[in-house]
């Protein structure tokens, strides 16, 4: 393992755990990326029996030294490295809702350990993980458990401490995007994919009363190609799939915008394992283009390095598609779609699947881990080339086994 990765891992307070032989049930979300599924985790996430974690299982998994250029040649996991390890950093990790905000103790670990995972060769330096410590604990001296400012108003307030010198670095947390000309995400050693979750304050921490009775949640596209993980980390629980779904003009052209994206979505750089991207596209378009490949990584992404960007994109759509149906673990299939015109519906039929009780949503959902501010039908800016792609045989077929039509009259 990166000697980096082990000095991060060393510093980290998180005390090892055998929780995970008691937790009973897990749910995981399989779906792809640009797929709703930020937004789809965080109403389930409200739910007061469910545990997640605030962001994705992915920053935990490098950090154990699993997945791509570990263990993997891709996002694929076959055998995971270091399972003590892994699951006492997400029982750790993962919380309920609670109207609370925790104690400042826990806090302070919790922040202090997320966000060494997002610019860790910063965080390195023993002087900045030092001033780290310290603007901490002065932020969160001026919260206290009944504070009523808004979860986002006191991330902001916490976030503007820690990086008082460096402003900039705000802008590559979800939600506060501020692009500057010329400039993009380019750390030397990336753990976590940005735009970087924030932490949340109001949560109530995982103990052992809760392993039996509880749903541990966990979504990320890439999951889609390590199906049989979970039942490896938690040997005793009852692991149920969901599969959501979106259809294809959507997830290729949130995907193509993701690509473009200066301040996010930039998972792995590819110069590590001395390759160079030529994607038509992208390579020719923006400067970070030849070395950042974004989003998951298929199984089949070398055969993809010299492609268009369009062509990359729909491979990532239906890799990840193809790899759930081929598996054929989902009992329950929802679609993005019908989630956006009716969640309280969608989410009830989760609820039920998992013999829970259904879930009350607040008057409007949150925006998740969006480009641009949300629209229908934003993938008719790229109207004529997504309907050449859905001409091909194999675009046809994977929307005829997910359940949508070709009539692009009906796609939002």
């Amino acid at each position: 393992m990166d000697s980096r990765l082990l000095t991060i891992q060393s510093r980290r307070d998180v005390a090892r755990t055998e929780l995970d032989s008691a937790v009973r049930r897990v749910l995981v979300v399989l779906c792809g990326s640009r797929g709703g599924s930020s937004l789809f985790k965080e109403a389930l996430a409200r739910h007061p029996r469910i545990a997640s974690l605030d962001g994705e299982l992915d920053p935990l998994l490098a950090l154990s030294g699993n997945g791509f250029n570990q263990n993997s040649d891709s996002d694929s996991i076959e055998t995971v490295a270091n399972v003590p390890e892994l699951v006492s950093s997400i029982l750790d990790e993962i919380s309920f809702p609670s109207a609370q905000i925790l104690d400042t103790g826990p806090l302070l670990r919790k922040w202090k350990n997320r966000l060494a995972l997002q610019f860790p060769s910063h965080f390195l330096d023993a002087g900045a993980y030092r001033r780290l410590d310290e603007s901490l604990q002065v932020a969160l001296s001026q919260i206290d458990r009944g504070d009523r400012r808004s979860e986002a108003d006191l991330q902001r307030l916490i976030l503007s401490r820690i990086f008082i010198d460096e402003p900039w670095r705000i802008g590559y947390y979800d939600g506060n995007a501020t692009p500057r000309v010329g400039h993009h995400f380019d750390e030397s050693l990336k753990i976590e994919e940005p735009p970087f979750v924030m932490p949340t304050l109001r949560r109530r921490l995982f103990a052992s009363s809760d392993a039996r009775d509880s749903v541990l949640l966990f979504k990320s596209p890439s999951d889609a190609y390590r199906i049989g993980m979970y039942e490896r980390l938690f040997p005793h629980a009852e692991v149920t799939y969901v599969h959501l779904t979106r259809g294809f003009a959507q997830s290729v052209n949130g995907l193509m915008d993701g690509w473009l994206y200066p301040l996010g979505f930039f998972s792995h750089d590819l110069s590590k394992v001395g390759c160079e991207l030529g994607i038509r596209g992208y390579s020719d378009r923006v400067s970070f283009g030849r070395k950042w490949w974004k989003f998951d990584l298929p199984r089949n992404w070398r055969n993809f390095t010299r492609a268009t960007l369009e062509d990359v994109c729909l491979n990532q759509w239906y890799s990840i598609h193809e790899a759930i149906l081929q598996r054929g673990v989902c009992t329950l299939r929802v679609s993005f779609e019908d989630f956006v015109a009716d969640p309280a519906s969608v989410l009830k039929r989760v609820t039920d699947h998992l013999g829970l009780p259904a879930i009350a949503l607040p008057g409007a959902l949150p925006v998740k881990m969006a480009t641009d501010p949300p629209q229908p039908r934003r993938w008719r800016k790229r109207g004529p080339l997504l309907m050449e792609l859905s001409r091909r045989p194999e675009v046809r077929d994977m929307m005829g086994s997910l359940g949508y039509p070709m009539d692009s009259r009906t796609w939002l």
